[in-house]
């Protein structure tokens, strides 16, 4: 009996050990974005109900609240995070590394995740989720979860990895921009570029200036279809985030170390301000919101003092509202017929050496440059704003002359369009650029046009700038222009999984890259996408 009674044990000894002790293959092991080095070992260690998770610095403590969580929701186990250095999984500083970077050892013994700062912890712990997810996917009620051993260095290739979100053209709401924000965290990526105000709608509560919201933030019907369609939805569009949902979903954002910049589109794209007050514009001619979309051609009037104070007032309410450092101004698609049409704004230029309309839009670029870096910040714009003609393709600003004005030194340019030796030229006068290629960066357009595998081969860095002005690339943005999206899922379709290839793009070195490799980490992805509805395009190649 008593030999029965240890030929069991030793038996459920070993079935125990064989569970605690799986090796993953590399391929199971796929993490998105790729690091920068892993290596898989042998074992793995087993997570289970009891252990805690121990930190006891400041800036680890939002990391180990979201692993904490993440443990309780997925697996029902109660893990709490502790003083206990013995704890099962460790938050240990490590002086020297970069501010975005981490090292992950996962031994069959503990879990150490290392960094010198907030943001690496919390990419430490995104990289951790991934590899629990390994098993968790295959069962939500094992009482232990087994997460593969590993040793990973990782650090981000670019600083600046971006997806903006166009709510001027349609209103999405608060649950889906904290949805974005949940995934973008996931992909490591760490700004949305808000596009907040544009022709179609404005979206931000403006206390000093209640008709922005009041007027401009609604409009009669909905231009559907494409460009110039002469269809409409037949239904009315509105909506706005007040001051108290935009301090939210900034704190939901940084949680998850992700700064939000707002843009505030001056001096074109201007509809939805002159709708709500008409003396903003150029025309002094009262209109309503535009049901259609596209280039809208009343400008604000920059030569007007009352103008400029407008546009220092609500800068200075974004400024309470958004800590980022930068602040975009939008300043593409200036049209300057209504520039040129105006005797008040020609007897302004005349008076003060202005010589075209580019020049007259970068010196009021400039002077607000001014205003925001007096405030503490940083000024970004579209690539506009250096004052070339990239519209050789619109009918109405092929003839555009170009501006004599050199734009601020400290503003960054948001390359969009235009032959790309705009870009290395602007990056190699010291100009920070981020790159956002219309035709390789833009969510907007169809899966066919920009293909899965043709976002994940975007290069931020043009093949012909020479080393030494790389630094000036910060890094780049994928947009999500909303004009034909009208519901969140329509924009779920265009977003998803495309974002996952550029936040691979920002993150991985050039030379870590593979598609195939990347392909596999995104089935992974996919599943976690399908278990919480996101209606991701599956066709994708």
């Amino acid at each position: 009996m008593k030999f029965l009674l240890f030929a069991f044990l030793a038996l459920a000894t070993l079935t125990n050990c064989a569970v605690k002790n799986r090796t993953f293959s590399a391929t199971e092991v796929a993490i998105l974005p790729k690091p920068m080095s892993m290596d898989v070992n042998e074992a793995s260690f087993a997570l289970q109900e009891g252990q805690a998770i121990f930190s006891n610095l400041d800036e680890q403590q939002s990391a180990a609240k979201d692993l904490q969580n993440y443990i309780g929701t997925k697996t029902k186990f109660n893990f709490d995070v502790s003083n206990d250095k013995q704890a099962a999984i460790v938050f240990e500083k490590k002086e020297g590394l970069d501010a975005e970077a981490y090292e992950l050892s996962v031994t069959p013994k503990k879990i150490i995740i290392s960094a010198s700062s907030k943001a690496g912890y919390f990419y430490g712990v995104q990289t951790l989720k991934q590899l629990l997810s390994i098993e968790i996917s295959k069962d939500t009620q094992k009482t232990s979860y087994l997460i593969p051993s590993v040793n990973i260095q990782d650090n981000p290739r670019f600083t600046w990895r971006a997806f903006m979100l166009d709510e001027s053209r349609y209103f999405h709401g608060e649950a889906f921009v904290k949805q974005m924000l949940d995934q973008m965290a996931l992909l490591k990526m760490n700004t949305l570029h808000w596009h907040l105000i544009d022709d179609a709608g404005w979206r931000i509560e403006i206390k000093k200036y209640p008709l922005l919201t009041k007027v401009g933030a609604f409009r009669s019907d909905s231009e559907i279809g494409t460009w110039k369609s002469g269809k409409t939805s037949g239904k009315p569009h509105g909506g706005f985030y007040t001051q108290e949902q935009i301090k939210d979903i900034v704190a939901y954002a940084t949680a998850r170390n992700i700064n939000i910049v707002p843009e505030f589109e001056i001096p074109g794209h201007s509809s939805a301000a002159i709708a709500a007050y008409t003396w903003l514009g150029t025309a002094g001619v009262a209109i309503d919101v535009p049901v259609k979309f596209g280039r809208l051609y009343d400008n604000y009037d920059v030569t007007k003092p009352e103008v400029i104070t407008f546009i220092k007032d609500v800068l200075s309410e974004i400024f309470e509202l958004f800590p980022s450092e930068v602040i975009h101004i939008g300043g593409d698609e200036v049209g300057y017929e209504v520039w040129e049409n105006s005797k008040s704004v020609q007897k302004y230029m005349k008076e003060h050496n202005i010589n075209t309309p580019a020049d007259l839009q970068i010196d009021f670029t400039n002077k607000i440059s001014n205003y925001i870096e007096s405030n503490g910040r940083r000024m970004m714009g579209w690539n506009e704003i250096l004052g070339k003609n990239i519209h050789s393709d619109f009918a109405e600003k092929k003839a555009d002359k170009e501006a004599e004005t050199e734009l601020a030194k400290n503003v960054i340019v948001h390359f969009w369009k235009g032959d790309i030796k705009l870009l290395t030229d602007a990056a190699k006068k010291g100009y920070g650029i981020v790159n956002s290629l219309h035709d390789r960066t833009y969510l907007d357009y169809s899966h066919e046009s920009i293909s899965l595998e043709k976002a994940y081969n975007f290069n931020p860095i043009p093949k012909d700038l020479e080393q030494q002005y790389h630094k000036n690339i910060y890094g780049l943005g994928c947009q999500m222009w909303s004009e034909w999206t009208p519901t969140n899922k329509d924009v779920e379709r265009q977003v998803f999984p495309r974002i996952a290839a550029y936040a691979e793009v920002g993150w991985t070195a050039s030379e870590n890259k593979n598609y195939d490799s990347f392909k596999i980490a995104l089935k992974k992805m996919q599943d976690h996408w399908d278990t919480l509805g996101i209606n991701s395009f599956k066709d994708a190649k």
